[in-house]
């Protein structure tokens, strides 16, 4: 997948589920008024969730795929792509979707949607797949660390084995074994 059809697809996917919350956090005002709180609260949740979890995703696959931090790709650019696509899309697709078919959206003016309505959009999505990769990296990292770190260890207890002898075999720092009597 090409890096632009891969913020493409992030930002297509969380405008769908942006929109789609919006959509449902409208009927759920609509029917129950006094739990909008609530009900603001949980839409904005999916969101942040489904974010985190692509981020974290992505950042897991990024680590695994590349050992050397320093060959990272670069999620950050990717997922803030996707995150103003993902705002500047969920601003119109709601404010059309308020003017013409579900007055109970909330919408305000064309101009708020594309403005502060996207840059909200923007960083519910970027601030939560950025959080998400870097977590990601981290448990990745720090498994491979754990690894590293249990394979330098039986390295070390075999160095200092008894070899059944009556003798222990130690190796130097140029790896040259000597002989030690117990």
């Amino acid at each position: 997948m090409t890096r632009m059809s891969s913020w493409l697809v992030r930002g297509l996917t969380m405008t769908a589920v942006h929109v789609l919350a919006r959509v449902l956090l409208g009927v759920a005002v609509v029917q129950a008024p006094l739990n909008s709180t609530i009900w603001r609260t949980i839409a904005i949740a999916a969101v942040v969730l489904v974010a985190l979890l692509w981020g974290g995703y992505d950042g897991i696959r990024d680590a695994r795929a590349n050992p050397d931090p320093d060959d990272y790709e670069d999620l950050t650019v990717r997922w803030l792509q996707a995150g103003v696509l993902a705002g500047v899309l969920a601003g119109l697709i709601s404010w059309i979707l308020g003017t013409v078919v579900l007055a109970g959206i909330g919408q305000a003016s064309l101009f708020i949607e594309l403005i502060a309505g996207a840059s909200f959009t923007a960083l519910l999505v970027f601030v939560p797949a950025f959080v998400g990769a870097a977590i990601g990296r981290f448990l990745v990292r720090r498994d491979q660390n754990k690894n590293a770190t249990d394979d330098d260890w039986s390295v070390h207890e075999d160095r200092h084995a008894d070899h059944g002898d009556g003798t222990r075999r130690d190796t130097t720092a140029d790896d040259a074994p000597t002989q030690q009597i117990r």
